[in-house]
């Protein structure tokens, strides 16, 4: 059925799963509580030099660990099917393996899935979003192929203590930015900068590292626990500058392989990175005089292993930009490499934060294209949402309105695009420590007063409007 005027409501597939995001760092507080071990965004943190907002930290955050009936007390009133959720490595297994096991970060962990469960909502949870155990990131993290099977140890403890429970997971959150601006750029944890190099490096072990977990998953517990197993990617939707030049063409489309289908090519169609990819830092490399190319190569047994390594496409959406060449680059970088310029339009409003301007239709035509290139996956929109900037308004109309146009473009894509999307997930339940801008900007759909020591949760008006559409399972549109 498609989206038109009038007033009725439209509805969403049936079981359509409606949710809220979270992840450990960013609302669980309690960084050295009952034997949690230390991980890269409690060390990036604490080392101060304002590479963060006012130098603020998640040591407290949402106080989650602690105050987990209150976040449960939104998810209910929300009314959602489904809740995503990230397990703290670290608080598992304090140096990260499992030759020490922490039960307090277990009980934790089994007291919210199974109250989730309880409550009849579905527990979607991710194992990795952002917080490498200190003591793993010290022997390399990412950059070292030693992680592949640390992280593969880690996840066959996950599915083992909590898999019988849990039947979506989600291996690694973001690699893009996890490479990026972990290993490249140096601005998020662990802060490391090895430009043209360290992206490539940590990608090309987290994309072993999430097929290693998928393939213990199916070996070891797909028959008996029978869930499913995916990597949340995210990106954003590009088109060109001038879509009567050939070269912001050809910029769009680079674009996209360097962000989207540096991850999704290898996993969803053929195991390795896309071509344009390859060629373009094989050639800068030689250029630079390397004898071989800054970008890793799989082998070919490593490219079967890693194909076809995802039972859904997890999909972070938020933003869109129109591309075209750069007037200048630089040295090795990956930026150089890539060779884009993203830009906004300037009639696209923007939400509360300066990058992310506000494209609805941007989704709808990435999803169309992953279903195209990826082989019309299953998709769940795993993050999703708007920025407040602080101090923000309870009565956010503007922010719903934005949520509305969104999911109305995401009901077209269903109907209309025959795209099989099988949920949604606002980013995020509640406000949150916004990783390099702390507690400045605010996505939640609950508000919370991190000057009180309570730490209150109280909705906003698109908390409402959203528990409507939930209940539901449609939108109303209004003539």
């Amino acid at each position: 059925m498609a989206v038109s005027d009038g007033n009725k409501c439209y509805q969403f597939p049936k079981d359509f799963a409606w949710g809220a995001s979270t992840a450990a760092y960013q609302v669980e507080g309690g960084w050295d509580a009952d034997g949690k071990g230390l991980n890269i965004w409690d060390t990036f943190t604490h080392q101060g030099g304002d590479r963060v907002f006012k130098n603020q930290t998640g040591d407290v955050a949402c106080g989650s660990y602690t105050l987990w009936e209150e976040d449960l007390i939104c998810i209910k009133q929300l009314g959602l099917t489904h809740y995503r959720f990230s397990i703290s490595w670290s608080r598992l297994l304090p140096d990260g393996t499992t030759g020490f096991i922490n039960q307090k970060g277990i009980d934790y962990y089994n007291m919210v899935i199974d109250s989730l469960l309880q409550n009849n909502v579905v527990p979607v949870v991710t194992l990795y979003h952002f917080d490498m155990p200190q003591t793993v990131e010290d022997r390399g993290g990412w950059n070292s192929e030693e992680t592949v099977a640390i992280f593969e140890q880690y996840a066959h403890f996950c599915f083992k203590t909590f898999g019988d429970r849990v039947k979506l997971w989600v291996t690694i959150n973001e690699p893009y930015i996890v490479a990026k601006h972990g290993y490249e750029d140096g601005v998020f944890a662990p802060g490391k900068s090895k430009k043209g190099i360290g992206a490539y490096e940590a990608a090309h072990n987290m994309i072993k590292a999430h097929a290693k977990a998928w393939h213990a998953y199916n070996k070891s517990f797909r028959s008996q626990q029978k869930g499913l197993v995916s990597i949340a990617i995210n990106s954003d939707w590009v088109e060109p500058f001038d879509p009567n030049s050939t070269e912001d063409k050809e910029a769009a489309e680079r674009y996209l392989a360097f962000h989207l289908n540096w991850f999704a090519k290898p996993i969803f169609v053929d195991g390795d990175y896309p071509e344009v990819m390859k060629a373009e830092i094989s050639n800068r490399s030689k250029e630079q005089g390397l004898q071989s190319s800054r970008l890793p190569e799989f082998t070919n047994e490593e490219k079967t292993m890693i194909k076809g390594t995802a039972d859904f496409f997890c999909l972070n959406y938020y933003t869109t930009r129109k591309i075209k060449c750069p007037s200048s680059e630089n040295g090795p970088s990956y930026d150089s490499d890539k060779a884009v310029e993203g830009l906004k339009d300037p009639d696209w409003p923007i939400s509360g934060v300066e990058w992310l301007a506000v494209v609805p239709w941007g989704l709808r035509k990435l999803l169309a294209y992953i279903k195209d290139t990826c082989g019309n996956p299953a998709v769940y929109i795993t993050e999703n949402g708007f920025a407040q900037s602080d101090p923000p308004t309870f009565q956010d109309l503007q922010r719903w309105t934005y949520f509305q146009e969104t999911l109305t473009e995401v009901l077209r894509a269903i109907t209309l695009d025959e795209v099989n999307v099988k949920g949604y997930f606002v980013w995020s339940l509640i406000d949150n420590f916004e990783w390099t801008s702390g507690y400045s900007v605010r996505f939640g759909l609950f508000h919370v007063d991190f000057n009180l020591a309570d730490l209150p949760r109280v909705p906003y008006h698109s908390a409402i409007e959203y528990s409507k559409v939930v209940k539901r399972n449609g939108l109303i549109s209004q003539k």
